[in-house]
């Protein structure tokens, strides 16, 4: 009697078991119940995370953009733009378009602290006398008081529009990122923002925490030093974490608030404007201008990662009617003298070599907060096991050259975009929140205080 039940319940657990590799193999996989979202500084991402296949779809806008501009603007007849139709227009636009509200959140200001920063921006930020959290208006509405967290819904709105669209569902959840330094006050602002968004956030991660998962170092044995450099649009965020298993120790943090792409595109931009106002013997002025330089920098830094050179062609509608007898660049064609649609009335040859001696001295300030995490976690440069780099901007060839150099030339973990290894990392915890198959270890970030060394 005793076989024949051994001898049944061995065809049932056989049968579940074929039952659940043809659904595996054959049935659609189940929908993501949970998205990750980095909510970034300069630019934002949402993904998800694919059970059975294990792989993670990082969701395009409707231009099939991965990430958008953190960047809100707000219009004269009540409209609100977001990502790179807020962009668009911020040139004529400049006090009522809103950006880095992130470095905003949820944080009390002195007052020495809040007029150093606020007079970095075109925009106009007030501060709370009495808690010193900031909060901007803009010159439409000035009796609007417009908070850093729902500056933040928009951008969580708009990512979340777009993985409804792509997804064909509603999404209510979500896994967030934030900085490590983060503070509950800040982490609680964060989820503020997505709620006015719609979306309970489920769990909040550290951002090296979530690049860390992207790369899969929590699956690896034993205990490892982790060097994650994240080098964004306008921070420098630099963490060394212990991780062993799931269990995720953060031991030290450094960074830099005011360096990042932009000081790079700023210093590029400025160049080329000195040799278009020589060219021309004008002040580049026009609004229209000034965007389409600062929309052509962008292109030629991407472009000068990937080459040695790249030409940079412009056709300024301020100067269209200029004439320049000495360049050899004609805005019409002398063929047939017909007129070319395709002339630039200004273009320039810029190298790689150009680019980082324009640079140079913002590059080696990448290795300071590298420096002052190594001392305060009393490692060596051997210790370090693993180095991730995460931010767009440390796809820049000099950045990569070096924070290698400085680790005796050790190989850096690059495979996946760093622009997107924080949303990778967090649609990773958000699929294994949500349950999704086959499961991995969640990550556990230890609740020590770690303070955070500011490079001044």
């Amino acid at each position: 009697m005793s076989s024949l039940v051994i001898t049944v319940m061995g065809s049932a657990i056989l049968a579940l078991l074929v039952a659940g590799y043809i659904g595996q193999k054959y049935l659609p996989a189940p929908k993501p119940k949970i998205v990750g979202i980095d909510l970034g500084t300069t630019y934002s991402c949402i993904g998800a995370y694919h059970a059975v296949s294990g792989k993670v779809d990082i969701i395009p806008d409707g231009d099939g953009h991965l990430c958008i501009p953190s960047v809100v603007a707000y219009r004269d007849t009540g409209d609100v733009l977001v990502g790179y139709d807020a962009v668009n227009q911020a040139d004529h636009n400049p006090s009522n378009t809103f950006y880095d509200a992130k470095r905003f959140i949820g944080k009390k200001f002195s007052l020495e602290e809040f007029q150093r920063e606020a007079s970095r921006y075109p925009f106009h930020i007030h501060r709370d006398g009495v808690d010193g959290s900031v909060k901007f208006y803009t010159t439409h509405h000035p009796d609007l008081h417009i908070s850093p967290e729902t500056i933040g819904s928009e951008i969580l709105l708009t990512l979340k529009k777009s993985a409804e669209a792509h997804f064909k569902f509603p999404i209510s959840k979500a896994v967030i990122s934030v900085p490590a330094e983060f503070d509950e006050e800040q982490r609680n602002c964060t989820k503020n923002a997505a709620l006015f968004a719609g979306i309970e956030v489920i769990r909040v991660i550290n951002e090296p925490t979530a690049a860390a998962l992207a790369y899969g170092l929590h699956q690896k044995g034993g205990a490892q030093d982790v060097l994650v450099v994240d080098l964004g649009g306008g921070t420098l965020d630099v963490s060394l974490l212990d991780i062993q298993g799931g269990m995720f120790l953060t031991r030290a943090m450094a960074g830099n608030n005011h360096l990042g792409g932009q000081d790079f595109n700023e210093r590029l931009k400025s160049h080329i404007t000195a040799e278009v106002e020589k060219k021309f013997r004008r002040k580049l002025e026009d609004p229209e201008d000034v965007q389409a330089l600062r929309a052509a920098v962008e292109n030629l830094k991407i472009n000068l990662t990937l080459y040695n050179s790249a030409r940079l062609q412009l056709d300024l509608v301020s100067l269209k009617d200029e004439d320049d007898n000495n360049n050899n660049n004609k805005r019409h064609t002398n063929n047939n003298n017909n007129k070319n649609n395709n002339a630039y009335n200004f273009e320039l040859e810029v190298t790689r070599d150009l680019f980082e001696k324009i640079n140079r001295d913002l590059f080696e300030r990448v290795i300071e907060p590298i420096k002052l995490v190594l001392e305060a976690g009393e490692l060596s440069t051997e210790e370090v096991e693993e180095i991730v780099l995460v931010g767009g901007s440390t796809r820049i060839p000099k950045v990569r050259q070096l924070v290698s150099e400085y680790f005796n030339n050790k190989q850096l973990n690059v495979a996946i975009d760093p622009e997107l290894a924080v949303v990778t990392g967090v649609s990773i915890q958000a699929g294994i929140v949500g349950g999704a198959w086959p499961l991995s270890v969640s990550a556990v970030e230890s609740k020590t205080s770690v303070k955070k060394l500011y490079v001044r």
